[in-house]
């Protein structure tokens, strides 16, 4: 008889509430994560510190604490030299052989990010404390590092356990929850991109993650309450690791990643650090393909909701002119090549796109 089922990858543990990173130990060791309480510890060299301060006298005292500077390639092979120094004994302090059995991410985006590298490599569990909901990555099966030639997307294991504590949450910057915000919205046209592109060329589509990624937009697109609300950030860091997991389940960045990913991506790579979070990019992005594709009900949804939150409606609300979002659209389809999206089945001249962006700005504009 055919097997009629399939195994779902996904994390052992998953705790979203206020102060629920002091449980930590206790869930690693109920979920037999981390039943020894080895664990390694990676934090940012500036706010990881005061993270450091406010969390030991929860955590195991002989774990090892690895400050890491920021979201490159480079960091994250650092980090993992260091761990695998401190557990050979071969650094100040070391612990001796084998002395990790948890590798924990403690910190926003590109700490997790970094240590899912990290951990990947190492060929040890992760698990995922996140400070902020500035992204989907709390959950993914991807790193994303900057690198000498740009910004990549490196495929690594999925955390084993995700952490999301409120409190943490509510303490960082407002912008980094507007950015998640961004993120889980953008699931809408990406989703849109994937049954476009099943339609022309062919390629499948995993409904499963399909309904999860959608599930987990709708969710934030129709919650009431905004960032200052906890049931609205439970909704969001939920949606985010939702979304996360809908990529595990389809093996790629599909479910999540369109037209609006490739947009930011050469935003970054056109404008390096000028235009906004990646979290603000997707989500105007998303607005703008939406718009190209012609559903004005979503369009508008996206461009509502943008709004209300506080993000970037329009190119002006990040900073830039029609000019240089224009150019940014007509280098999009580069930075993802066999990515099928609105913008590569318009493949819209340059006069086209720039008709395009003056119609959408005009459409939404105040």
């Amino acid at each position: 008889m055919a097997v009629l089922a399939r195994l779902i990858p996904g994390p052992a543990a998953v705790r979203i509430g206020a102060g629920v990173a002091r449980e930590l130990p206790a869930i690693l060791a109920d979920q037999r994560i981390s039943t020894s309480g080895r664990l390694a510890i990676v934090i940012s060299e500036g706010s990881g510190t005061a993270l450091r301060e406010r969390l030991h006298g929860f955590l195991p005292a002989d774990a090892g604490w690895f400050p890491t500077r920021g979201g490159r390639l480079d960091d994250a092979v650092d980090v993992a030299d260091r761990i695998r120094a401190s557990a050979a004994g071969h650094e100040p302090g070391a612990k001796g052989l084998g002395s990790y059995d948890t590798i924990v991410g403690l910190g926003g985006g590109r700490v997790i990010d970094v240590t899912k590298y990290a951990a990947a490599r190492l060929g040890l569990p992760m698990v995922a404390v996140a400070t902020n909901l500035a992204h989907d990555g709390i959950c993914s099966p991807v790193s994303t590092l900057d690198n000498d030639a740009g910004r990549g997307s490196y495929g690594v294991p999925g955390p084993i356990g995700i952490v999301v504590d409120l409190d943490l949450v509510r303490d960082a910057p407002g912008a980094f929850v507007r950015a998640g915000i961004g993120e889980a919205l953008s699931n809408l046209s990406a989703l849109a991109d994937w049954e476009l592109s099943h339609e022309a060329t062919g390629e499948p589509v995993d409904g499963l993650a399909a309904a999860m990624a959608g599930t987990a937009a709708e969710a934030v697109l129709h919650q009431p309450g905004g960032i200052g609300d906890e049931s609205f950030l439970a909704v969001l860091a939920e949606a985010l690791v939702l979304s996360g997991l809908a990529m595990s389940v389809a093996g790629n960045s599909r479910p999540s990643s369109g037209a609006c990913h490739e947009i930011s991506h050469a935003l970054v790579l056109l404008f390096p650090g000028r235009y906004g979070q990646h979290g603000e990019q997707v989500g105007l992005g998303a607005a703008f393909a939406t718009h190209l594709r012609g559903d004005a009900e979503r369009a508008g949804q996206l461009v509502d909701a943008l709004r209300r939150h506080g993000l970037a409606a329009l190119p002006a609300d990040l900073g830039i002119d029609t000019a240089g979002f224009t150019e940014a659209v007509a280098y999009a389809p580069r930075t993802r090549p066999g990515r099928y999206t609105i913008l590569e089945h318009l493949d819209l001249t340059e006069a086209e796109l720039r008709d395009a962006v003056k119609d959408y700005v005009d459409t939404y504009a105040r």
